[in-house]
């Protein structure tokens, strides 16, 4: 399920430093979420589906690799990813 065009041209222009910003930490780790948004959706209606949930499995991991970077290298970036995305508490 891929995204459409246009909202995954909003998620970049929300989280990146221009218009044509894929490559940062703070746009990979917006797009990943919404990719992890509609799988667990996914799996919470296909119960069975064990290959999507290992592919989404693989996206928290890349998800919580690119954080744990993107925390390392700039935390007022990172706080202020987590906190428009709503992932910690």
């Amino acid at each position: 399920m891929a995204l459409a065009k246009e909202k995954k041209l909003e998620i970049i222009q929300n989280f990146g430093a221009n218009g044509s910003d894929t490559g940062s930490s703070a746009v990979q780790v917006a797009l990943l979420t919404n990719r992890i948004e509609s799988l667990t959706e996914h799996c919470q209606q296909h119960k069975k589906d064990f290959s999507t949930k290992r592919g989404l499995l693989k996206l928290v991991c890349q998800r919580r690799s690119l954080l744990r970077y993107l925390a390392n290298t700039n935390e007022v970036q990172y706080k202020e990813v987590i906190q428009r995305l709503g992932l910690r508490k």
